[in-house]
């Protein structure tokens, strides 16, 4: 159970800090300069071109190494740094470039209509964000957005590679101790699996809340 509350503390925060890092990049892709767009660009197809173990692996590792070379140059005592925050941002840093492409597809997906009569009322653009791109492009993310929490609760897995105490590292150490491995992993598949069908509820009633007032959509649980 201790494993599994690092579990959720991790995806948590990994995917807020990711939906942020993707908010920023969707914009900077479809609104920014040509510098711009060519990082994001490079960023993203980087990101879901590398295996998501080595890039963990080189930000984890090499990351810190970088942070404390830096602080070195200036003159500055080396850090250690928090597992738990080093484990969230390696993760943010991995979802920041799927939730890039999901928000940009959102946004392209909102008739370009509704915009262009919002800057016609004279909108600036941090208010057409909130009263039209944002709300329009909610029905369009939600699945793509739920699909990365999914996949943030799954990856934290991943840290057990670098000795950070989740589901899965907590899992393997109790097992080896007692020896019950069939126990212990099934155990931990049981509360991936319980997760997963919590997230799917609260999922399921955002998106009912963000389609509200739009036309049913069989299948869709709505």
């Amino acid at each position: 159970m201790r494993g599994l509350m690092n579990s959720v503390v991790i995806a948590v925060g990994a995917f807020g800090f990711g939906l942020a890092i993707g908010t920023g990049g969707a914009y900077g892709k479809l609104y920014g300069g040509p510098i711009v767009r060519d990082l994001l660009e490079v960023y993203t197809t980087i990101v879901r071109a590398v295996p998501e173990l080595v890039l963990i692996l080189l930000l984890y590792f090499a990351g810190t190494d970088l942070i404390n070379r830096v602080l070195e140059a200036l003159g500055y005592a080396r850090i250690d740094v928090n597992g738990l925050v080093a484990g969230i941002w390696v993760l943010a840093f991995v979802q920041g470039a799927y939730s890039t492409e999901v928000i940009r597809g959102a946004i392209l997906a909102i008739p370009q209509g509704q915009i262009e009569a919002a800057r016609a009322y004279g909108m600036s653009p941090g208010l057409l964000m909130r009263r039209i791109t944002v709300p329009a492009m909610l029905p369009f993310a939600i699945p793509g957005l739920a699909n990365l929490w999914l996949i943030a609760t799954k990856d934290t897995a991943l840290l057990a590679i670098v000795g950070f105490s989740e589901l899965t590292q907590e899992t393997r150490t109790a097992a080896g101790q007692t020896k019950a491995y069939f126990t212990f992993f099934m155990a931990a598949g049981a509360l991936y699996l319980l997760l997963t069908l919590f997230s799917n509820v609260i999922i399921a009633q955002v998106e009912r809340w963000a389609r509200r007032g739009m036309p049913r959509i069989a299948g869709g649980g709505q």
